[in-house]
Order: structure tokens, then sequence, then C-alpha cells
């Protein structure tokens, strides 16, 4: 029996601004749009969770999918 797993790696076909978000979604199964709406509630709801900080890293550190 072969597994495939998943990479984390930023989407091309589900972004809306680099793909962070829709990566992570396809990585885990879920769905993307309620990734972004917990992402941006966390973010606001959370002093100590700088999320526009955290986006940027992981646009910089997740690769683009496919390479």
């Amino acid at each position: 029996m072969t597994y495939m797993t998943r990479s984390l790696s930023r989407s091309r076909d589900d972004r809306l601004l680099a793909g962070v978000m829709g990566g992570i979604a396809r990585r885990f199964g879920w769905n993307s749009t309620l990734v972004r709406i917990a992402f941006v509630l966390l973010s606001i709801a959370s002093v100590a969770f700088p999320g526009i900080v955290v986006y940027l890293i992981l646009w910089l550190l997740m690769p683009d999918e496919g390479f």
C-alpha cells in the first residue's frame, strides 16, 4: 500500500495573495475558506499572535507548489 504525503507548499490554484493559507488547507485536507477565516479571527482576537508577520514569514519560508 502506497501513501502519498502532501508536502507543505504554497498553492498555485487556491490563492488570494500568496497561496499560504491555500497550501496549509490542502496539506491537511481542510477547507481553505475556513482556514482563512480562522487565521483572521485568531489574528484579531489575540494580541500575542501577529498575523501579518506570521503570514509574511510563511510566505518567505514555504516553497511554491511544484518546486
